[in-house]
């Protein structure tokens, strides 16, 4: 039977007793149904898995007695950021719960060329909170304790612009790219990989991202869909060049 694990966005001491925020307080007690002396694991993104006992649960709040801690070493040792065109619906929330499964350090969502999404800044800030929880959900499920970076969605320029020179390896998938994963060679500073939305990259994106030092990597002969070509990417690297 698989451990329940619940990510908890504050500090957390042995001994301690903690109580949990209301959506997760509302997991363990309405979804979860546990009781006083269950026991289950939290985590806040600090690198370690914290083991809890449930000691008191009320109709809005559950606390935990934390009373070990274990440090998980399953982080990839190849650092690498997923840059994705905004995709729409659902798609995106494929892309980041699939890329946090599959070991991604960062994730960018971008608005390019051909971007069909539009965010005003309300439905943008409302959108990354919930990417975020997404994030963190796919480190529960998948044994993570350190939650990918998910930033703000911002211009392709924009984050271009931001980029220091780090020595990551930066590339982009491109239909008429020439590099193939098996042919890279990463440093520690890892890689950025960039990824259009559902119309591809767009001729201004392409000149951009040229001009800012990115490669173009071909995956195969066949086109993939926005919500494949990333993750598939991502995959193939970390089995190449990753902990797969």
């Amino acid at each position: 039977m698989r451990a329940t694990r619940i990510h908890i966005d504050q500090p957390m001491a042995l001994t301690a007793e903690l109580a949990l925020p209301p959506q997760a307080a509302e997991h363990v007690a309405r979804v979860l149904r546990m009781n006083p002396g269950d026991t289950l694991t939290v985590f806040n993104g600090d690198g370690y898995d914290y083991a809890a006992t449930v000691i008191a649960v009320g109709k809005r709040d559950v606390t935990l007695h934390i009373d070990g801690r274990e440090e998980v070493a399953n982080e990839s040792p190849l650092r690498l950021t997923l840059a994705q065109g905004v995709a729409r619906g659902e798609k995106m929330d494929l892309i980041v719960q699939k890329a946090t499964e599959l070991g991604v350090t960062r994730i960018v969502p971008l608005f390019t060329e051909r971007s069909e999404v539009k965010l005003d800044p309300s439905r943008a800030e409302k959108r990354l909170l919930h990417w975020r929880a997404v994030a963190a959900s796919a480190c529960e499920q998948s044994g993570r304790v350190r939650v990918p970076e998910v930033v703000a969605a911002q211009p392709l320029q924009a984050w271009l612009d931001s980029l220091t020179d780090d020595g990551t390896q930066r590339l982009a998938l491109l239909p008429e790219g020439t590099l193939r994963a098996r042919d890279l060679r990463f440093s520690e500073a890892g890689g950025l990989l960039v990824v259009g939305p559902e119309g591809g990259l767009g001729d201004r994106d392409a000149a951009a991202l040229q001009d800012a030092g990115f490669r173009g990597l071909r995956l195969g002969p066949r086109i993939l869909r926005t919500e494949t070509a990333g993750l598939a990417a991502v995959a193939a690297l970390q089995a190449l060049h990753g902990d797969f």
